[in-house]
């Protein structure tokens, strides 16, 4: 099996990653600007004995994409699983409509591109938050809210593929999970709003960590696919449903 994780060089990417090369997974450890990173990773990788390589693109760039996912066949024959968990929209000094070009029109995009290269029975791994997952009938920070609305429109645009995708024997499934602990975006989530994390861990009992969370992302990849395409991790009481 092999496996292209996007924004994989830290984080609950990374983290995924290691969770499917231990489990024999040929893997794609993808990143835009933190190729060091990224390369210790494949190292740490091939010291255990798994097979990764590193290929550096940026999903918003087309071309960049279709070069990434040329290199993934050429060295492993085609994809089985494409985990899409890049994502932002929280950073400073880019354009008002980054976080709408990222996760949706880049996500979006990524599929197309990957579509030639996906092996038979390859699955698509979306992943976002409850927030952004529910932000149409639940409010979220007014901080986050731009991205959980771009992350709930990458989603829709998506889910509009899942026939075509299954006509072409790809399977599909969204993993939504609550906040974080230890990601970028809390972090930056906490220095806009500070107590934030706080407050939504005592709402919600308890947060998942970037380890426990990449677990989930990675058994999502193996497991039957879940009622509606979706896969809960962590508690969403707090949360009204469509």
């Amino acid at each position: 099996m092999t496996a292209l994780v996007t924004g994989s060089s830290r984080g609950i990417g990374a983290d995924t990653v290691r969770y499917l090369s231990g489990a024999g997974a040929n893997v794609v450890v993808n990143y835009r600007n933190k190729e060091a990173r990224a390369r210790k990773l494949v190292d740490e990788l091939t010291a255990a004995g798994g097979r990764a390589i590193a290929i550096g693109a940026d999903l918003t760039d087309p071309e960049s994409v279709a070069r990434m996912m040329q290199e993934a066949k050429d060295a492993f024959g085609g994809i089985d699983v494409l985990v899409l968990n890049a994502s932002g929209g929280m950073e400073s000094g880019m354009a008002e409509d980054y976080a709408m070009v990222l996760n949706r029109d880049a996500q979006v995009n990524v599929v197309d591109n990957a579509l030639p290269v996906l092996n038979d029975g390859a699955r698509i791994v979306f992943v976002t938050s409850h927030q952004a997952h529910f932000i149409r009938t639940t409010p979220t920070m007014p901080e986050y809210e731009p991205v959980a609305r771009s992350k709930r429109a990458g989603e829709d645009a998506l889910r509009e593929r899942i026939p075509a995708l299954t006509e072409a024997g790809v399977e599909f499934v969204v993993v939504s999970g609550d906040m974080i602990e230890g990601t970028i975006t809390a972090t930056l989530l906490e220095r806009a709003n500070p107590g934030a994390i706080d407050a939504r861990k005592e709402q919600a009992g308890r947060l998942y960590n970037v380890s426990e969370f990449a677990a989930e992302v990675a058994s999502a990849a193996v497991d039957p696919v879940p009622e509606q395409h979706t896969r809960y991790v962590g508690d969403v009481s707090g949360f009204a449903a469509e």
